[in-house]
């Protein structure tokens, strides 16, 4: 364990992008999921019509903000049949909500619409005995696909992939490309990231991890570490870009599914490194909600996940933890 400032994930660096390679490598950058998005590979093919394109289906099966999306028309019981953007999406999403014994969980949605974090606000803070009728209908055993189709226990059950789905349309886009014979390749949506093989400089990519002081909104603008990545997905969670105030109250963006309240921990950021983004997404939220000792021993339990997490200590110090196989991947200054 060493005492260090607090980081979090939320820049990639391109390290040697405009260095002179046997092959030329083609970077694009462009708008998906309200976010921002980098992509890089080996080659000087122009992709980029295609990546929009199937970004903006993957919008359109994906995300809360748009009202006329396949999870919002099923939170609004419009329709019953699903994509297979959602059905993928969904069925990783089940399967992460088990492993974390609910600390994820995407049918949360009521509880971060009552807290705030939805497409609309909320005029005040709900009360305990709001949340306590709220989570009667939440929970990923009252909501399944059947032959492609939505079957709810209770109408008022909704969906929001927020946590997942940026994690989950990076491992698309990589599929994609794939498709298209790329070996050496970086996709980052968001902050969220895979890559594969090398970077322009012949080495495995760079990662940049910023220091998530509040205030700090310019990604790659005050990065602390690196970490190498070749191979697989990663991810970040924390609470320091995401957040409001009301009543004088902090309200972090990272909701206990199972309490029906926001997570005040001592964990302030998480950085996870798993086989696909997507995973990697989903655990770092499960890990900022569970806290410092829950987190560890969660860790403990899935050795196939890797993860750095940064907590304030008992004096309001920063100190960190990290995964042996996290730290075999950070690079030294």
């Amino acid at each position: 364990m060493n005492k260090m400032t607090h980081v979090v994930v939320c820049a990639l660096l391109f390290l040697g992008i405009g260095c002179s390679t046997p092959t030329p490598y083609t970077r694009i950058n462009g708008f998906a999921q309200g976010t921002t998005y980098s992509i890089c590979y080996e080659g000087t093919d122009t992709l980029q019509g295609e990546i929009d394109a199937l970004l903006a289906r993957f919008d359109s099966s994906l995300s809360i903000y748009n009202r006329a999306s396949t999870i919002s028309r099923v939170n609004y019981n419009e329709i019953t049949e699903v994509d297979s953007f959602f059905i993928s999406c969904f069925s990783l999403a089940q399967r992460i909500t088990e492993q974390t014994n609910g600390a994820f969980d995407m049918s949360a949605a009521p509880l971060f619409l009552a807290w705030g974090f939805g497409s609309q606000k909320q005029a005040a803070l709900p009360t305990p005995e709001q949340v306590d009728s709220i989570k009667k209908f939440c929970g990923m055993d009252k909501i399944r696909i059947e032959n492609n189709n939505i079957v709810k226990v209770d109408p008022r059950v909704r969906l929001n992939a927020n946590a997942i789905a940026k994690g989950y349309s990076v491992d698309v886009v990589s599929q994609f490309l794939e498709g298209k014979g790329k070996k050496n390749y970086l996709v980052e949506i968001g902050g969220e990231i895979f890559c594969r093989g090398v970077s322009p400089k012949g080495r495995a990519w760079i990662i940049g991890i910023d220091r998530p002081t509040e205030g700090n909104f310019v990604p790659g603008q005050d990065v602390l570490a690196k970490v190498q990545l070749s191979g697989r997905g990663l991810a970040t969670s924390g609470n320091y870009r995401k957040f409001y105030i009301q009543d004088g109250r902090k309200v972090a963006h990272c909701i206990n599914p199972r309490t029906g309240f926001p997570a005040y921990t001592s964990v302030l950021s998480t950085t996870v490194i798993a086989e696909d983004s997507g995973t990697a997404d989903a655990f770092a939220t499960a890990l900022m909600v569970v806290g410092l000792d829950s987190a560890k021993a969660m860790l403990q339990r899935h050795p196939h996940i890797d993860a750095y997490l940064v907590y304030a200590s008992d004096s309001n110090d920063y100190e960190s933890y990290a995964t042996e196989g996290f730290v075999k991947n950070m690079v030294k200054k």
